[in-house]
């Protein structure tokens, strides 16, 4: 069906083909981003045997991805090439991160567990708050996850504590630094000194304080209901713990290396300042993973119950994602720069408040890296800088509007990234190592729930507070 439809398109733009991409490409080659985006919400709900498999996701994957790479290739040539090769390579390079972070994390085996108590949860998602800007939220949700739900075991209720350490380690937390989230990381690349995003602490300490107030409240409801509906005491349950002893502590060291190896590359170290070379910064990234897992006595996954299912599927699906996101991305891309109307509509955004709330809700469901330069360069062409190269450094220069605006573009960027399991790499993966472990996560939509309750009020005082003008 989508084959027939795009080749529906193809045909009606044979003879309009000198019409640039940007402004040329039709509204309906969103659509299999849209049908991938219904899949990972709809096939948990009503065919969940079905969709366990990686397998089966990689054919829906495919099934959607591959009509949408045919399209760009065949019909717009070297440009819908060029689009695609770079959709592809930013795939390789996010999944390279991701899986280098998660072998090596996985690799580090924390032994006994704390008390499963509300303040002591608390306290290790505040901890996770902090490590996240120095390791990435990635591996700071794949080191601290499997502890945290070894704290809550004997807990009957706990869902909420793994939507929560969604909501904070793996996305409110990397605010601080260009190493804590892709976005900001891309930003770094594109000129913003490293120590800048230091100057958005306060939106960082407000944010996940009141997340942290909010859960170590709920969770205190969920403890003394748990008391009240089951016999002894849960308590009791919960505070046994085992004093903690770190093995593995060789893989802090290849942490320790990716850090490094991102820094470098955004630095352009040994290069000039210049970027590297495409592939050599995932190259050295991968020889850390392999080195890591050769490395790392089995027994310490063994421990963890490591295995490559969580990453594998988010390998898979982001493939299809990636690959289906580039023709919605092109087309926000073109409409905020003035090039093309979307549904008849012109581009509005004006205001920091515009562009907090529109970074965000396309961060909710696109990924939220390219998002925030789609929406940076749009904002740098307000004030007339021209994109590329190392474009925000010139942005920044311009003053206090250009500060407010990518300030709200970046927080919109990390924060809203949690809203959806797709809005950030690591929330799908805390996702399936959370149900790999035989916790029951929500749904799609049920995630959907929680972060409308909590995050969309949160994030409507942060406008209200930080980003009226």
């Amino acid at each position: 069906m989508i084959l027939a439809a795009l080749g529906g398109v193809a045909a009606a733009q044979e003879g309009a083909i000198v019409e640039s991409l940007e402004t040329g490409l039709p509204l309906i080659a969103v659509l299999p981003f849209a049908l991938i985006l219904l899949s990972i919400a709809i096939f948990p709900l009503f065919a969940p045997h079905w969709w366990e498999h990686n397998r089966n996701k990689a054919i829906i994957s495919a099934l959607l991805a591959v009509p949408v790479a045919a399209y760009l290739l065949v019909v717009w040539g070297p440009e819908g090439r060029e689009v695609l090769d770079e959709k592809i390579m930013e795939y390789v390079s996010f999944i390279v991160l991701l899986a280098a972070l998660f072998v090596i994390s996985g690799g580090i085996y924390l032994q006994g567990s704390f008390s499963g108590t509300p303040l002591v949860n608390t306290v290790f998602m505040a901890i996770g708050a902090v490590l996240a800007n120095l390791i990435g939220t990635t591996g700071a949700s794949v080191l601290l996850i499997r502890p945290l739900m070894r704290a809550n075991r004997s807990r009957q209720r706990k869902v909420h504590v793994i939507v929560f350490f969604i909501f904070v380690v793996a996305n409110c937390a990397g605010l601080l630094t260009p190493l804590g989230d892709p976005p900001l990381f891309l930003g770094f690349l594109k000129g913003v000194p490293f120590e800048w995003t230091l100057r958005l602490w306060p939106q960082w300490l407000f944010v996940n304080t009141i997340l942290l107030v909010v859960f170590n409240v709920w969770d205190q409801i969920i403890l003394d209901r748990e008391e009240k509906e089951r016999p002894g005491s849960q308590l009791e349950e919960v505070m046994k713990h085992e004093p903690f002893r770190i093995h593995g502590g060789l893989n802090v060291l290849f942490l320790l290396g990716i850090m490094l190896i991102v820094l470098a590359a955004g630095k352009g170290v040994g290069m000039g300042g210049a970027e590297w070379p495409y592939g050599v910064k995932e190259g050295l990234m991968a020889l850390m993973a392999v080195g890591a897992y050769l490395t790392t006595h089995s027994e310490n996954r063994e421990r963890n119950a490591f295995t490559f299912g969580p990453i594998v599927e988010v390998a898979v699906l982001f493939a299809g994602i990636f690959v289906t996101m580039a023709p919605a991305l092109v087309i926000l891309n073109a409409w905020g720069q003035g090039a093309r109307e979307v549904l008849g509509i012109p581009f509005g955004l004006s205001h920091s408040w515009h562009f907090f709330w529109s970074t965000g809700a396309l961060s909710s469901f696109l990924d939220n890296a390219p998002t925030y330069l789609t929406f940076s360069a749009t904002a740098a062409g307000l004030e007339g800088v021209a994109v590329g190269g190392r474009f925000l450094a010139a942005f920044l220069e311009r003053g206090p509007e250009a500060i407010r605006l990518l300030t709200a573009i970046s927080c919109g960027a990390v924060f809203m990234g949690a809203n959806t399991y797709i809005g950030n790499g690591p929330n799908f993966m805390v996702k399936a190592i959370a149900e790999e472990n035989g916790i029951k996560m929500p749904s799609f939509f049920g995630y959907m729930l929680y972060s409308a309750a909590v995050l969309i009020p949160v994030f409507v005082v942060v406008t209200l507070v930080f980003f009226r003008a």
